[in-house]
């Protein structure tokens, strides 16, 4: 036998009805979608059929309103929310991405506490109870003691269908007979408030330490535009106002006419039974219907007729609307307020804008956050976007009857039906849009571990081998058409004849080229803005850039700035944590001029990566641009040009590129595809940097070191740096080593650090799931052919082979050995750090760093001392 709940009839009592009701909701949380969605259709179809019985009951009790609408209202309240939500999934995982390995589960919230308002006490009833049986939460209703009867009925006809369709006993309950006290006790024990009532209530609700879901009072203003269609919005309003005899919020309570169309609207409302009040009539219904600045609670919903005889004023029994002419919109105006009743203000505007700022005034009179109405032609846009960006309403409707297009669905199937309409922070309230059943749901996120889509990015094409120059650049002829060919470099390569081959390719081809060849070594943006100058008179379909990295670097600035000329380098050097989410949108390369990238030395690898640096020569600002965009279309890789390297530049490029390859394979993005390229990379470099430093006329071993910076640049491309170059930068900036040297003078001390099998901090990326940087550097020393019994003494042994490399090429032991004097180094200590800290390359790294960790990195190796602050 089922335990008859207990009736509520005092705080005690609602305490242990809460208790009851607890344990029903918890049953209820475990009902499949297919178990609530019967009763939520059960119910919905009791509520229907009882719409005509139910509305009786309202006027009836509350002697509000029109009988017939409130038919309408119910039976809004039961159809229109069941066909909205009857597909939506409220139980259990309601959306799911398994290759994202995400999905959502709903919840219930557990007890809604329900404060129904006189106003619409049958439907608000039906409509807040759907709601819980649709999202698996109990409801509380706490309804208006002068609605309580109708309120009570309509809770109990959708209860007992719910129950007979298989709800838990006792899911829907109310109090028999509301008090403030019991109504604040239900608020406060409850879970989540939906409150629906005048402003005392919601504001009650807001302080009941509870969630709650509250309404905002409606003082909509209409707007009629000079180009509306008057027949149009005079009976839409009419419609609107004397629905239920005016009680829904979202009811007009003016309308502003624009003086052109003043007179026939005035008319129009006329013919179709609205009553103009002339002189004293006008402040008699005035002072009937406000009280002391409040709505006067004996003739909201009222009719017509009633409110002006009640006033003292004679109008014929069928009168639909009585409408006062008034002038101001301040509150002191009773007819600027919001009147529950077929009362509207009506006002006329000099022109649009005054119209509008009539408006504003008049929400901000009691109506923020509500609804707003213009008719207007639809081909005006201007004047629509001009309304809708004024108006602090979050219903801005359009040629509608604002009582019913307010709650939706009835004249825009895509505005949300409810019968709670959220206000916003403008209106006070927590939620600006109609409530529905997703306001009832706590939503679970559960996610996945998942390594995110990774990527091989390269230039369209790689040339390589001895000669093969004057052969790749055929294409530009026959397979890409080219004609203008715009040549930069620098001026030493220019002066020596580097240019020459490729201009009497160029010839031959009949292709018209031009050349700037002031490119400085560390390239200036304002060496980049006079090559720029040259490249826009000249207006090449194809660029070539030959030379080191100071030459492909300007040549893809300069390129990225003959193809988007309103781009700035602020903006493109904004760092990336991920280069596929950053906030600068990069814009599209290649629609003016094909890039080529020809190097000449074996190290940046620049001719295969998507990085330039540029240096503002006023401010010594750097600015790195990253992006694949920048990504040369071509690259050609020909030992030609590499065969008259200087033995400095041939040791500070070679170990440049072991750096590269070394720090591409620890890094965090480091994958199957990048990895094969770094470990090829870095054993060239063991096999032959000493043979082309040796011999610079080597040209199997320039041959590899060129093969051996390309695949480099490939594998940092796409697996990106460390804090190695990171710190290299600044060494570069603030000290002048050169990039390569910077590069090698603190390579083993960042091995070591990186080695670490308990760094401080370790790199947040999916697929580093634990620090193993040291593994990786030993397995990439066994490649080397390095041996060892265990991986720390390959580790240990690696190391000692890449200082037997860093020896034999001249590469200095520490920081100070290169001349940077020490109260300077020291001067400049914390900004170096910083800015390493800072820099693009340190996000990749597989050890977080500190910036604590990097300065005593640097004083290690400025020094020459061992490790002080990291452990491995």
């Amino acid at each position: 036998m089922t335990k008859k709940a207990t009736k509520i009839e005092d705080v005690e009592t609602l305490h242990v009805r809460l208790a009851e009701m607890r344990e029903a909701q918890a049953e209820f949380a475990t009902f499949s979608q297919e178990q609530v969605d019967k009763i939520f259709y059960e119910a919905a179809l009791a509520a229907e059929k009882a719409r005509v019985p139910l509305a009786h009951m309202a006027v009836e009790e509350t002697g509000m309103g029109v009988m017939e609408d409130k038919v309408i209202k119910n039976h809004y309240a039961a159809e229109y929310i069941f066909n909205k939500y009857k597909h939506m999934k409220t139980c259990g995982v309601v959306e799911e991405d398994k290759a994202g390995g995400y999905k959502v589960v709903a919840e219930p919230m557990g007890i809604v506490a329900a404060v129904i308002p006189t106003t619409n006490p049958t439907s608000t009833a039906i409509f807040k109870s759907l709601l819980a049986l649709k999202t698996r939460n109990a409801i509380l209703i706490s309804p208006h003691p002068r609605a309580k009867g109708c309120t009570i009925e309509a809770a109990r006809i959708v209860r007992d269908a719910a129950e007979k369709a298989g709800c838990p006993k006792g899911i829907i309950d109310w109090v028999p007979s509301p008090t403030i006290e019991l109504t604040a006790a239900v608020m406060g024990n409850a879970d989540i408030i939906l409150a629906t009532g005048g402003p005392g209530m919601v504001n009650a609700a807001y302080s009941s330490g509870k969630p709650a879901l509250g309404v905002g009072p409606g003082n909509t203003p209409a707007i009629i535009d000079d180009t509306a269609d008057i027949k149009l919005a005079v009976n839409s309003i009419i419609h609107s106002k004397t629905f239920d005899n005016g009680m829904i919020c979202a009811s007009e309570q003016s309308v502003t006419v624009l003086d052109g169309v003043y007179d026939e609207v005035k008319k129009e409302f006329a013919a179709r039974g609205c009553y103009f009040l002339k002189g004293k009539e006008l402040d008699a219904v005035r002072k009937t219907v406000i009280i002391n600045g409040a709505v006067n609670a004996g003739i909201v919903g009222k009719s017509a007729h009633f409110i002006a005889e009640t006033a003292g004023v004679k109008v014929p029994e069928g009168t639909k609307i009585l409408i006062g002419e008034v002038t101001s919109v301040e509150p002191s105006e009773e007819m600027a307020h919001e009147k529950l009743s077929p009362v509207l203000g009506m006002y006329r505007a000099k022109n649009f804008d005054d119209a509008l700022a009539k408006a504003e005034r008049l929400v901000a009179d009691g109506g923020y956050g509500h609804t707003s109405s213009l008719y207007v032609n639809v081909n005006e846009t201007e004047k629509i976007q001009k309304h809708y960006e004024a108006m602090k309403t979050c219903r801005i409707l359009i040629n509608t009857p604002s009582s019913q297009g307010g709650i939706g669905d009835l004249y825009n199937f895509k505005m949300t039906p409810s019968l709670t309409l959220g206000c916003g922070t403008w209106g006070g309230n927590s939620v600006s849009g109609n409530v529905g059943p997703q306001h009832l749901l706590n939503y679970k996120s559960v996610a996945e571990r998942r390594e995110n889509m990774l990527w091989l990015r390269t230039p369209e094409k790689v040339y390589f081998k001895k000669g093969c120059m004057p052969v790749a650049l055929r294409e530009l002829k026959d397979v890409y058409d080219k004609k203008r060919a715009f040549i930069v470099t620098d001026q030493f390569l220019y002066k020596s004849g580097f240019t020459k081959k490729i201009e009497e390719s160029l010839d031959e081809m009949g292709i018209v080229h031009s050349s700037f060849w002031d490119v400085a070594p560390d390239p200036t943006l304002q060496c980049a803005l006079e090559g720029l100058a040259r490249l826009r008179a000249f207006e090449p379909d194809c660029i070539i850039a030959i030379g080191g990295g100071s030459a492909m670097d300007a040549g893809k600035i300069m390129w990225s700035m003959y193809e988007n000329p309103d781009e700035n380098f602020e903006d493109m050097s904004a760092d990336f944590m991920d280069i596929r989410k950053r906030v600068y949108n990069f814009p599209k390369m290649g629609k003016k001029a094909f890039f080529i990238a020809i190097p000449t030395s074996s190290g940046t690898g620049s001719e295969v990566t998507p990085f330039a640096i540029i240096t503002d020569a006023d401010t010594g600002v750097k600015w790195p641009v990253t992006d694949y965009e920048l990504m040369p279309n071509m690259a050609i890789v020909d030992t030609d040009n590499m065969m008259t390297q200087p033995k400095g530049l041939t040791s500070a490029s070679g170990i440049d590129v072991l750096t590269h390859c070394l720090e591409a394979y620890v890094s965090m993005m480091a994958s199957d595809y990048t990895d094969g390229l770094a470990l090829r990379g870095m054993k060239l470099v063991f096999d032959y940097l000493p043979r082309a430093y040796e011999n610079p006329n080597d040209v199997e071993a320039r041959d590899h070191m060129a093969n051996a910076s390309c695949l480099g640049g490939l594998a940092f491309a796409n697996a990106f740096l460390g804090v190695n170059h990171s710190m290299a930068h600044k060494l570069g900036a603030f000290h002048h080593i050169p990039h390569g040297w910077a590069n090698a003078v603190i390579l083993t001390r960042v091995m070591r650090y990186n080695a670490s099998e308990r760094p401080a901090k370790m790199g947040t990326f999916p697929q580093y799931d634990h620090p193993h940087t040291l593994a990786r550097y030993a397995e990439a020393g066994r490649y080397c052919g390095v041996e060892g019994k265990d991986d720390w003494d390959v580790f240990e042994k690696f190391v000692a082979k890449i200082e037997e490399l860093k020896d034999f090429i001249g590469v200095k032991k520490t920081i100070k050995d290169y001349g940077v004097d020490e109260k300077y180094f020291l001067d400049t200590l914390d900004a170096m750090s910083e800015q390493a800290f800072n820099d693009q390359c340190t996000g990749a790294n597989p050890r977080y760093p500190l910036i604590s960790e990097i300065k005593d990195l640097y004083l290690d190796s400025y020094y020459g001392r061992e490790a002080t602050s990291y452990d491995i």
